[in-house]
């Protein structure tokens, strides 16, 4: 049902409409994550995540700059995860674990220049601060403290 031959990802669907929605967001990952995409289907999501979603601290939430907080330049922990893991369930481990550790690397720059771990970052240009939403940037956040340590974890051998 959410599969797009055209753009080789997986799309939200429309109930309502009865069709794919073209937004393409990395809930297109979740199927790698679930493992329920066939093999044909994780490499073409692999390729696509590389080649557009991936980012200098991270993977960027949308391809959409709407200046809203789930999209473009965003990143948020629990998408970060689950790209991670999705990734790791198919094998593309290389760039699974290049991923992580962009995006630990940006949660531990931004610590280590304001004292705090923030409820979401600007994955495309890591050296301005994220903005975008109904809200300010949040400090802390449990989700996003649970994957810094659940990635760091995975970095131990």
């Amino acid at each position: 049902i959410f599969w797009n031959e055209e753009t080789g990802f997986f799309h939200d669907y429309d109930a309502v409409t009865g069709q794919l929605t073209p937004a393409l967001t990395l809930a297109g990952a979740f199927s790698l994550f679930t493992n329920t995409a066939t093999p044909e289907q994780a490499v073409r999501v692999h390729n696509y995540l590389k080649a557009n979603f991936s980012q200098s601290g991270g993977w960027v939430t949308t391809l959409q700059q709407t200046g809203q907080q789930w999209d473009w330049p965003n990143g948020w922990a629990p998408l970060q995860w689950i790209v991670y893991k999705g990734l790791m369930n198919y094998g593309f481990a290389e760039t699974a674990v290049d991923g992580r550790n962009r995006w630990l690397a940006l949660n531990d720059k931004v610590f280590k220049a304001t004292g705090k771990m923030t409820e979401k970052y600007n994955v495309v240009d890591t050296a301005l601060t994220t903005s975008g939403g109904e809200y300010p940037n949040q400090d802390g956040f449990g989700w996003r403290n649970g994957v810094y340590l659940a990635m760091q974890k995975e970095r131990q051998p």
